[in-house]
């Protein structure tokens, strides 16, 4: 049974090779996008996380609607589900595929996204067991 984990994951990032907790939370939100795994809005969250369908859940630290962060982390607290704050939804938007890529692969026209739920990991990843690691050991 996985504990409600309240992380902020700050935008430090180690050099080439090394993985840290925003390194590895983009690779599974990125994983978990490819075999569309991912809920993203207060509607989509709400309803999967209500489900019990949520493995994990990650929250902008950034978001302006305090009944919006109440409703997410009391429906995470209530489930058991693990939830991640990252500093800025603009962020979050980006790794949840909410923009688009240019030639050059750099992310163009970011919608902030405030929320972001987990319903399947994809395929196994280093990313995803280290992740794992760390919201098990917080």
């Amino acid at each position: 049974i996985a504990e409600m984990a309240d992380v902020v994951v700050e935008g430090e990032t180690g050099g080439p090779g090394t993985m840290d907790v925003h390194t590895a939370l983009k690779e599974v939100l990125k994983r978990a996008l490819v075999v569309d795994g991912l809920c993203r809005g207060i509607h989509e969250c709400a309803k999967a996380l209500d489900r019990r369908q949520a493995h994990l859940c990650v929250l902008a630290a950034n978001c302006t609607e305090p009944a919006y962060i109440r409703l997410i982390e009391a429906l995470c607290q209530e489930h058991q589900i693990n939830l991640v704050k990252v500093p800025e939804s603009k962020q979050l938007g980006e790794w949840a595929g909410l923009c688009k890529i240019d030639k050059e692969g750099n992310a163009r026209k970011v919608v902030a996204c405030s929320c972001v739920v987990v319903t399947d990991y994809g395929e196994e990843s280093d990313a995803r067991q280290y992740l794992l690691e760390y919201l098990k050991n917080r």
